[in-house]
């Protein structure tokens, strides 16, 4: 009787219980199943008492990688690991599980204990930021990056020739991949080639291709990256480096659709959108004589600019957080995000190499961090403040509070103390802005 009621008793307070909760013996026959987990899996306890919990929850990590057989195993709970279930409907929820052992009064382990939580509807906010705040590949809340996802779909679906200029690392191929993916042209092959990395005669063989017979060691045909691009789209980053015999041909590709593989007595049609990158100021070249100009205004049809990261700092929590998830995945680690400290002095670095230097900064703390947050000891040398005076022009942040005056700062200089762009720019209305101004004691006309 005094069983029944300790029983009855343990149902009542596991009940009261918001989170799942089922406990499962050393057989992993489940001995409790809450109210909560009921409403989860959409399951009644009476049909899942004494069967096995890897039949009811069916989750993704049940045959190989099951974290309640991890803690019986190695005697090590593990707190909010991040799984899918199936629930009684067939309908896949996101959960977070947490596992601990059961033992008797004795200190015998006689099975084991997990709590859940739906995560259901943060994993469906994290999608709807994510919708919001990218387009394709490319992440960022920046108002000048969204004017550019703004235009995309029109440029996409133009078909015209796009010029697309800015510094190394900024995400110039991700840009032109996604006007590819939003273009008729997305089933089509997209192929980038690099111009600056190969010598004249070898660009020119690559990007046309040649015949057998061509030249000595041409043994067979050999199809150009025009061919292999045929109804799609031909990315051609670093054009500033070509030479003026390839600028030639390149441009005859543009004015007549067609081109002549090396050692061809015939023409090939071009069926293929050119889209061409470059971190060097062509219109400069032009003037100094080193790039045609006939060439310029044929593949200057539409030019696009992309903001280097140090004036998009708002972008770099976001990208923070993105890489983390990134190389979570390709390193099979649980890193779940960066200390407040690091935080700061990532908000207040350059970034001479833009966002590719942030996934190189974030991929090297990787390298080094064992444990679920990169601390300051885990990034470069080269991105902390080595002195005294780069610690007072960083401002040593080390708070929320600090970042926020960093950031409004930065804003107000690069729109030269304009408080209606700044709070366009920082996504905020200007009486918020107005607020924090006055609450930071920030004086806009320092800034002008």
């Amino acid at each position: 009787m005094s069983n029944r009621i300790q029983d009855k008793k343990r149902e009542v307070i596991l009940d009261s219980i918001t989170e799942g909760v089922f406990t499962v013996d050393s057989d992993w026959r489940i001995t409790s199943f809450n109210r909560a987990a009921e409403e989860i899996t959409g399951i009644p306890r009476t049909k899942v008492l004494g069967q096995k919990c890897s039949d009811i929850l069916r989750a993704d990590v049940c045959e190989t990688q099951c974290a309640l057989r991890e803690t019986m195993e190695t005697s090590k709970p593990i707190i909010n690991k991040a799984v899918h279930i199936l629930d009684a409907r067939g309908e896949q929820h996101a959960i977070a599980i947490s596992t601990a052992l059961l033992k008797d009064e004795s200190g015998k382990i006689i099975g084991g204990v997990e709590t859940f939580r739906d995560m259901s509807l943060v994993e469906e906010l994290r999608k709807e930021i994510e919708g919001r705040w990218s387009c394709e590949d490319i992440i960022s809340q920046n108002h000048r990056m969204h004017r550019l996802f703004s235009v995309l779909p029109n440029i996409a679906e133009s078909d015209c020739t796009v010029l697309i200029e800015s510094e190394s690392g900024t995400g110039k191929e991700l840009l032109a991949r996604a006007i590819h993916n939003l273009s008729f042209r997305k089933d089509k092959p997209f192929v980038a080639v690099s111009c600056g990395a190969l010598p004249d005669t070898l660009l020119e063989s690559e990007l046309f291709g040649y015949k057998a017979g061509a030249f000595t060691d041409a043994k067979k045909d050999k199809p150009g990256r025009f061919a292999i691009a045929q109804g799609g789209t031909i990315f051609l980053d670093e054009i500033g480096d070509i030479s003026a015999a390839v600028q030639v041909r390149l441009l005859r590709v543009l004015q007549e659709r067609t081109y002549e593989p090396l050692g061809a007595v015939s023409s090939v049609n071009a069926e293929v959108r050119v889209i061409t990158a470059t971190n060097k100021k062509l219109d400069e070249l032009v003037e100094q004589g080193q790039f045609r100009e006939d060439l310029y205004y044929r593949i200057n049809v539409m030019k696009l600019e992309l903001p280097l990261l140090r004036d998009r700092k708002d972008d770099i929590p976001l990208l923070v957080n993105h890489f983390i998830s990134r190389f979570n995945r390709l390193r099979s680690k649980n890193i779940s995000c960066v200390t407040d400290e690091v935080l700061a002095i990532l908000l207040a670095y350059d970034y001479p190499g833009n966002v590719r230097e942030l996934e190189n900064i974030i991929e090297h703390c990787f390298v080094l961090c064992q444990a679920e947050i990169i601390e300051k000891k885990h990034l470069p040398a080269s991105v902390c403040p080595s002195s005294s005076v780069d610690k007072v022009k960083t401002g040593e942040i080390t708070t929320l509070k600090q970042m926020e005056i960093l950031l409004i700062i930065e804003a107000l200089r690069r729109n030269k103390g304009n408080q209606t762009a700044t709070s366009k720019e920082l996504g905020i209305n200007k009486s918020t802005l107005f607020r924090k101004l006055k609450a930071h004691d920030i004086k806009p006309d320092a800034y002008t």
